[in-house]
């Protein structure tokens, strides 16, 4: 696994010449040239991957991934957005996948786009998401859907090996080879070769002749084609396949691969309507799935996903583990959904305040503002902290200003009712049947729904079903106090977080908590838990106590809600396909003498059966994103998240390591 150090984001270093274009001070060099730009996009890229035609011929529920290098001003992007837009059938989607080292700031995005009104259609969406982009793979959805971009920041040679994408078109840009040597790499070109689906097409501004070689190395036949304006020549090139000379890069293990794609109508069903379930039904709807969503309750968000306010609460770790790179993606991806929602009574981003309670969580936190940009997250002194909190507080701390508050129910019903989603409430599943290619939902007496898909997303419900009887979930009981605000408590202008977290009033209410408790399983709320979360109150503010008052306040009297958590042994979510595990334990038995062994058979899939649950703590940050990657399993589009992450998320690796262990036991 990749738990290589956090690298801070970079911002890209502009500056603007007499004609108003942006000038990399990075790289000495234009980003593009203003009077030919548009025409120099679309005869390098979009002529050169004949992309009119090929959208046109699009198959209704068809998706285009194009993949580029060297993101910039995201111009190639809306150049090729507006041909799909023109020749695309409706049913249609485009999948655009880029890296960029260095992101523009959001102001000289802006600027930059504002060079090009006619592209204003597509440009301003982007603009209105460009929030929490920060290191590593960030996604963005338009168009309800129709159109994603998946933003790799950081460096090429870093990112393109953790994405997991059939690319059918290769947009090769970024700085000249003259003025960006570290890009053009044969690495780089071993990449693209790995990534390109069966015919994937290229074009690229340089007709350098190391770089036309390179390419045919690794399995592209090239063509010089005569440039535009200043560029005599240009390239263009079509995959012919890997090279049989060369050994595939970095082979996927059978346990990890993708599953086949799914026969049948595009019908599935979901169970579990909280975050996991609604965030999974949205992303699977919004690439024309017809799902529906079966809950147990009247309503969405009836159980952990119903409190009043949930922080978006991001406990990172500056060494890059997976769990660390998955909330960073996460966190960006629920930033951006957000803004869809009314803000201050839905959502809002009013920052969100890590204590430094003690000299091991100060050490910690010194370590984080060293790993990451300072628009993610800065450290406070006490007097800073006190300002932007707006009350006493015992320390400072790390601030993320771009955190908040969320009212999971309004997300939740939010998503629920998207297009293509249909809530069947008052529907308790107990158990799944698997007849005639169709999974079953059964209620132990009335079948009620059935689909060739099926998402489980009813967090440690799930052990209900036979094939995730065994997954090692468990349930943590958390109880919430709301607190009503006083005139003095209204100062609070940030969420504070130590052992647990007070927020702003939302409706008139403060949100305290919450609890941990591995043992009750009784969902009453408990005058005990309400005093403990007011101890926990005057440990993140005394000041903050004495404005609501905490000292005569009656725990008794106090109201509230208890729910339960669903959590992982490694604290990282289960997402994903899932296997039979007998025929897993007997495909795979050569792994209990020698785990370095890769076998050749194939993975034992429960087909059409996914996973969405565990997300602990986290899932206002972790379970948006986590409905894309099952999305992204089931339509075998590229993976939001790095390769290494989404294996480190996968149902299969209980699996595993039982098996590496010598506990696996064959059926």
């Amino acid at each position: 696994m990749n738990d290589t150090p956090a690298t801070p984001t970079q911002y890209a270093q502009i500056e603007w010449d007499e004609q108003g274009r942006p000038y990399s001070r990075q790289y000495d060099d234009i980003y593009f040239s203003k009077e030919q730009s548009l025409e120099e996009t679309r005869h390098v890229f979009i002529e050169q991957n004949d992309l009119r035609q090929r959208f046109a011929a699009m198959a209704d529920g068809s998706c285009l991934v194009i993949g580029e290098t060297g993101f910039g001003t995201g111009l190639n992007f809306f150049c090729a957005w507006q041909v799909f837009a023109d020749c695309a059938p409706a049913g249609a989607r485009l999948h655009f996948v880029s890296v960029e080292k260095y992101p523009l700031s959001h102001a000289d995005l802006a600027k930059a786009l504002a060079l090009w009104p006619e592209l204003t259609p597509f440009s301003q969406p982007l603009l209105a998401q460009y929030v929490a982009v920060h290191e590593g793979f960030q996604q963005f959805v338009f168009d309800q859907g129709r159109v994603t971009l998946t933003l790799m920041i950081g460096d090429a040679r870093e990112q393109l090996p953790q994405l997991d994408a059939p690319i059918d078109a290769w947009f090769l840009d970024g700085f000249a080879p003259a003025k960006n040597p570290d890009m053009w790499t044969p690495e780089l070109f071993a990449q693209l070769g790995r990534l390109s689906a069966p015919g994937a097409t290229l074009g690229t501004f340089t007709s350098t002749g190391w770089v036309r070689r390179g390419l045919i190395a690794v399995g592209f036949k090239m063509k010089r084609i005569p440039g535009i304006g200043k560029k005599w020549e240009v390239l263009r090139g079509a995959f012919t396949g890997w090279p049989a000379e060369q050994a595939p890069l970095a082979p996927v293990a059978p346990w990890f691969a993708r599953p086949a794609p799914l026969a049948g109508p595009r019908e599935a069903l979901v169970i579990g309507a909280g975050l996991a379930g609604c965030t999974t039904a949205a992303s699977l709807a919004a690439r024309g799935w017809q799902v529906r969503l079966l809950e147990r309750h009247a309503a969405p968000a009836g159980e952990a996903s119903g409190n009043p306010q949930g922080v978006l609460y991001l406990k990172l770790s500056a060494h890059g583990t997976a769990l660390s790179r998955l909330i960073v993606a996460g966190f960006g991806y629920t930033r951006r959904l957000l803004e869809q929602l009314q803000r201050g009574t839905d959502w809002d981003a009013c920052g969100v305040l890590q204590l430094a309670f003690d000299d091991k969580e100060d050490q910690r936190q010194i370590k984080l503002d060293q790993a990451f940009s300072d628009t993610l997250l800065q450290r406070l002194d006490q007097p800073q902290a006190e300002a932007v909190a707006g009350v006493g507080l015992p320390s400072g701390g790390l601030y993320y200003p771009e955190g908040g508050w969320v009212h999971p129910p309004a997300l939740c019903q939010w998503q629920a009712g998207q297009p293509n989603i249909t809530l069947l409430p008052h529907h308790d599943v107990v158990q799944l049947r698997k007849v005639d290619g169709l999974w079953q939902a059964w209620d132990g007496e009335r079948l009620l729904a059935s689909a060739p898909l099926v998402v489980l997303a009813s967090a440690a419900d799930i052990h209900r079903f036979e094939p995730c009887a065994e997954l090692p979930l468990k349930r943590i009981r958390g109880q919430i106090t709301r607190l009503p605000a006083t005139n003095a408590s209204r100062a609070l202008g940030t969420v504070v977080c130590a052992d647990g977290y007070v927020a702003p009033p939302r409706l008139g209410e403060h949100t305290l908590g919450a609890s941990f408790d591995f043992h009750s399983t009784d969902l009453a709320p408990t005058a005990a838990e309400h005093a403990s979360n007011l101890e926990l109150l005057r440990e993140i503010s005394g000041d903050l106590a004495e404005r609501l008052g905490a000292a005569e306040l009656e725990p008794a009297s106090l109201q509230g809600r208890a729910a339960f958590r669903c959590t992982s042994p490694d604290y990282l979510p289960i997402v994903g396909p899932l296997a039979d595990k007998a025929a897993f334990n007997q495909a795979y038995a050569v792994l209990g003498k020698d785990a370095r062994q890769l076998p050749d058979s194939s993975c034992p899939w429960l087909e059409g059966l996914y996973v969405n649950s565990g997300h602990g703590s986290r899932g206002l940050i972790t379970a948006p994103l986590a409905g894309e990657l099952i999305a992204a399993w089931v339509d075998n589009a590229p993976l939001p998240v790095p390769r290494d992450v989404a294996e480190a998320c996968h149902p299969n690796r209980f699996m595993l390591r039982e098996l590496i262990r010598g506990k696996g036991k064959q059926g």
